[in-house]
């Protein structure tokens, strides 16, 4: 995988001409919020219509008809386009005509599917139908109707319920909007752009490195920004320079051929539930860290990236308070410090049935699914690797599948690996935050917004940046534009309008930035 962080740019020497003087700088500000708030409010009818448009990823007819909606979009503001070829499944690929060869290019990425949903779990009609909802005083979401959004009293604090309204159209209609906007003014943009988005992402994006590799010439750019993932817990402007990716494999601990009568049996067959549970309770510690060995060995945590990590505004109290919890494992010093090293997480876990259905037997087998967090130290081969050596280590013999009679007759200990192959999800990647790419993003945010941004070094959540910047070898950051308690993965998911608008501005700085 590429190292960005140490790759070297040549340092861009270009301001934008409205970072002159602080006075300048504040009236443009002004002019650029009444700008996105304008555009913004002409927009919303044209966002929920795409968010009526169901996006799950396998079922291609519905990924089509969002990559159609979409290449009108934008060519409605100008661009020029091509669909991409994926197996059903296009992804969309737009430029921006009359590229300036004195101008570097900024590829954009987001994706257009969303997660799957279940409906009964919503509390409105419909996960298509964006619904608009208000907190009252007893801080419950009452639906309030939908166009009020449309009219000129808009409450920043209002949020629109619907799936993928954040993860991730919401930032595919803020930056067609911030063109809208752009358009408005007469200036061309600071940069030139391209604009890629995933059709596959929620779903791993299997095959998004071979898409970028088949259109290298067509994707040539000289960096690359993610349009994905919530902004930090205080709602500041946010810059993500990292991301770990993420390996799952299935861990199945085998008994006897059979569910064995507890009674006749127990106390002389083996109970796989049980020894699954203490093969897991060896590979943390109480304190929550891996004990693997040699799992957070290639990760070094220097004084420079430690002052990076403390800059970062976590109200840890507060987090702690929001999760339910009394305290946080002991792998970092903090959160964000937690956040470098990989993890090892059991996602699931199955043996026999609970509740009504519970029987007195002894299972046949017991299962754990696993999900480990890499980061850029830790590939995935190498954490899968190290978690079977430590698997074999506990006296276990790993078999392909169900064990045979031979199998059973030779090994006490019984069990099986089953790891996902690598995608586009499981490599992390990271960029140096005084990186050329780094530093324009800085002073468009702080001029733009008024005030220092969030500079996260990485964050926890995976996006496909590993095989993106493997297929583009160019430097990335991941621009976060939503806010962080947007439910997305889940029901109810929902976009802050004021973070709608207030990443309209945010863009609308960047496309006016010359790199």
């Amino acid at each position: 995988m590429l190292k960005i962080e140490r790759i070297h740019f040549k340092k861009a020497l270009v301001l934008g001409a409205f970072l002159i003087s602080p006075m300048h700088a504040n009236a443009e500000s002004t002019s650029v919020d009444k700008l996105a708030a304008k555009h913004a409010s002409a927009n919303y009818k044209e966002f929920v219509e795409l968010l009526s448009l169901p996006n799950d990823a396998v079922v291609p007819a519905d990924i089509q008809k969002n990559t159609a909606w979409l290449e009108q979009a934008f060519q409605k503001r100008g661009f020029q386009t091509r669909q991409l070829p994926n197996d059903g499944k296009p992804m969309l690929y737009a430029e921006l005509p009359g590229a300036d060869p004195a101008k570097k290019t900024i590829l954009f990425y987001a994706h257009l599917d969303g997660q799957s949903v279940t409906p009964q779990q919503w509390k409105q009609k419909s996960p298509w139908e964006a619904a608009l909802k208000r907190k009252t005083d007893k801080g419950e979401w009452e639906t309030i109707p939908l166009e009020t959004l449309y009219g000129e009293q808009v409450d920043p604090e209002w949020r629109l319920f619907a799936r993928s309204s954040s993860d991730d159209k919401g930032p595919i209609m803020m930056l067609l909007t911030a063109f809208d906007a752009l358009k408005e003014t007469g200036r061309a943009p600071g940069i030139n752009v391209k604009v890629i988005l995933d059709s596959e992402e929620e779903k791993g994006s299997p095959s998004l490195g071979e898409v970028i590799r088949q259109n290298a010439d067509l994707l040539k750019n000289d960096a690359l920004l993610v349009l994905d993932g919530p902004m930090h817990q205080t709602n500041k402007p946010t810059l993500v320079f990292g991301n770990r990716g993420v390996a799952q494999a299935t861990l199945t601990v085998f008994g006897a051929k059979q569910g064995l009568h507890s009674g006749h049996f127990g106390n002389y067959a083996a109970n796989p539930a049980m020894r699954l549970a203490q093969l897991l309770a060896s590979m943390k510690d109480e304190n929550g860290r891996v004990t693997i060995p040699g799992y957070y060995d290639s990760v070094k945590i220097d004084a420079a990236a430690e002052k990076i990590m403390s800059a970062v505004p976590d109200d840890e109290a507060a987090l702690r308070k929001r999760l339910g919890i009394a305290q946080a494992e002991k792998v970092g010093k903090n959160y964000q410090e937690a956040l470098q090293y990989p993890s090892l997480n059991v996602r699931g876990m199955a043996a026999a049935d609970v509740g009504a259905k519970a029987r007195t037997i002894i299972p046949e087998s017991a299962v754990a699914e696993l999900d480990l967090r890499t980061v850029p130290e830790t590939p995935p081969e190498q954490l899968i690797g190290m978690l079977k050596k430590h698997i074999e280590a506990q006296g276990y013999h790993l078999v392909q599948g169900t064990p045979t009679d031979e199998d059973r007759a030779k090994y006490d200990k019984l069990a099986s690996l089953a790891s996902e192959e690598v995608s586009a999800s499981s490599s992390a990647a990271r960029t140096d935050m005084q990186s050329p790419v780094g530093e324009w993003l800085y002073r468009s945010y702080k001029a733009t917004y008024g005030e220092e941004p969030v500079r996260i070094r990485m964050m926890g959540g995976t996006v496909p940046t590993g095989a993106a910047v493997e297929a583009l070898k160019v430097p990335f950051v991941i621009v976060p534009l939503v806010n962080a308690d947007n439910n997305q993965h889940s029901y109810d998911e929902n976009l802050r309008v004021g973070n709608f608008v207030s990443g309209v501005k945010g863009l609308i700085g960047l496309l006016q930035q010359p790199f």
